[in-house]
């Protein structure tokens, strides 16, 4: 990939820094992929940390850019912010825009091994293995100081990819995950349209099993989670207790804090925004 294969679709001043969207053709996924990049000013003079943040169901590569309220603080610490599409779009797939009940059409950050989606549905793939180290090339990110962090179906890809790949991610957290999803409708229903019936590769992309099978803390700086206890989703699909239990198994420090009165949307994102941010930027050493 080129400087050039990075289409800009549009570009705006923000706090200091710039907030980009662009398009490119994703060789891992067959199909034209977007994401967006907040550069802080300080990228003005050198490669700068970066948070992947992964967004949840019916969110675009804007959604984190629009709602989330994350520029001002990332622009003050020096953090860049990449934000990538959540699926693969316009395949033309049956099903393939069945987002609202977690049917087969929505990304869970994986590759699929099951046709027809695992032609196109590789998630997982075109995020470690292409877009994150193209950007590194090909804009001003420091690749060595990356943290991962996002939102329920991304909270689930956050807690999941950040153990499948050690060390490509030093930092994370999550708002309202979806930790076992081996255990949740949502994840039953994804992981057999794309696995089919061999739970052995579901459980590969589970967060709570994952973490089951650590034998020493990923993540000694601590995983910091936040869930709302109004938010519809808690007790049947997100299951953050069983997460908090798999990390004390494993001796690894997990910050779980449960908020009364929030749902799972981004007014409760945006409320505890700044605090994952300093989380990550005390772990990338911009802060102590």
């Amino acid at each position: 990939m080129s400087d050039s294969s990075f289409e800009l679709q549009s570009e705006h001043a923000c706090f200091g820094g710039v907030q980009r969207f662009y398009k490119h053709m994703s060789e891992e996924i067959g199909l034209p992929m977007r994401f967006g990049v907040f550069l802080p000013p300080q990228a003005s003079v050198g490669p700068v940390p970066a948070l992947v943040y992964l967004a949840g169901l019916t969110c675009t590569e804007e959604t984190f850019a629009f709602k989330a309220s994350a520029q001002r603080l990332a622009a003050e610490l020096g953090l860049a912010l990449i934000t990538p599409d959540t699926s693969p779009r316009g395949a033309g797939l049956v099903g393939e825009a069945d987002h609202w009940d977690f049917g087969v059409g929505a990304g869970f950050y994986l590759d699929a091994t099951r046709a027809p989606w695992s032609g196109h549905w590789c998630m997982e793939s075109y995020l470690i293995k292409e877009l994150l180290p193209h950007i590194a090339r090909d804009l001003p990110v420091d690749a060595a100081r990356l943290g991962l962090f996002g939102h329920s179906m991304g909270g689930h890809g956050a807690l999941t990819l950040a153990q499948r790949h050690p060390g490509v991610f030093q930092t994370l957290s999550a708002f309202a995950p979806i930790c076992a999803p081996t255990q949740c409708p949502w994840g039953k229903k994804a992981f057999t349209g794309y696995f089919g019936q061999d739970e052995s590769l579901w459980a590969a992309h589970d967060a709570v099993a994952l973490m089951e099978a650590q034998t020493s803390a990923p993540f000694p700086g601590g995983i910091l989670v936040d869930q709302g206890l109004a938010d519809k989703f808690l007790e049947e699909q997100l299951h953050p207790h069983l997460l908090e239990a798999a990390c004390a198994k494993a001796g690894q420090p997990l910050t779980l804090r449960r908020h009364a009165g929030y749902d799972h949307g981004y007014y409760f994102i945006s409320t505890f925004m700044d605090d994952h941010l300093r989380h990550h930027a005390r772990g990338l050493g911009l802060t102590s």
